[in-house]
């Protein structure tokens, strides 16, 4: 059960020194191991400041609460994803549209292979914390990286298309990893399958 009606969710205080930050990334690094290997189950402060390495007390520091830490989690998480689409698209000048398409579907599937019981944890933990306006805005920006460039190569509704893809997208990839184990390059050939079907037929009608 989530601590919100107990603990505040937002972080302390931001380091600033680099002692600091090598502290908080050491809080942040345990928590995702301990995430990657036992979900939410053992996602407690006792166990994170283990884990990092640190005291529970230096840990409340920062973090008043493990909410606070999923918190921080997720904000990186789609952070990372964000800026990794926004550079392969803005890479794609001189790209054909399949292979631009392509390199958004190789970003996106890289970065939920790369820890993907944390990511689902941290997708499920969004239904539990207090993130509903900044969960709005991360989708309408990914939508408008994808559209933009989805418009750059004259593809229909792009706006409308870009926020099937990323429902479809993400639904697909998610669906193969929680049931059965598949490397990049398999995700990628069914992905591809989706993504490129579904922008060809948006074209011919």
């Amino acid at each position: 059960m989530s601590s919100l009606a107990k603990q505040p969710a937002s972080p302390r205080k931001q380091p600033r020194q680099a002692r600091a930050r090598a502290t908080v990334d050491a809080i942040l690094q345990g928590s995702t191991r301990i995430l990657q290997t036992h979900g939410l189950e053992k996602f407690n402060t006792n166990h994170i400041a283990d884990v990092a390495g640190v005291s529970v007390g230096t840990l409340y520091q920062y973090f008043p609460s493990k909410d606070a830490i999923l918190i921080e989690l997720i904000r990186q998480k789609r952070s990372q994803l964000r800026d990794a689409l926004a550079e392969a698209a803005a890479s794609s000048a001189e790209l054909t549209p399949e292979q631009a398409l392509d390199n958004l579907l190789r970003v996106t599937i890289a970065h939920q292979l790369r820890w993907p019981m944390v990511g689902r944890t941290l997708d499920y933990a969004e239904s539990f914390l207090p993130l509903a306006d900044e969960s709005f805005n991360f989708k309408r920006e990914l939508t408008d990286i994808i559209s933009t460039l989805l418009a750059k190569f004259s593809v229909p509704n792009a706006d409308m298309v870009a926020r099937d893809l990323i429902f479809a997208l993400n639904g697909l990839i998610e669906g193969i990893l929680a049931t059965q184990n598949a490397d990049a390059d398999q995700i990628f050939t069914r992905a591809r399958f989706l993504a490129h079907g579904y922008i060809n037929a948006v074209r011919e009608n």
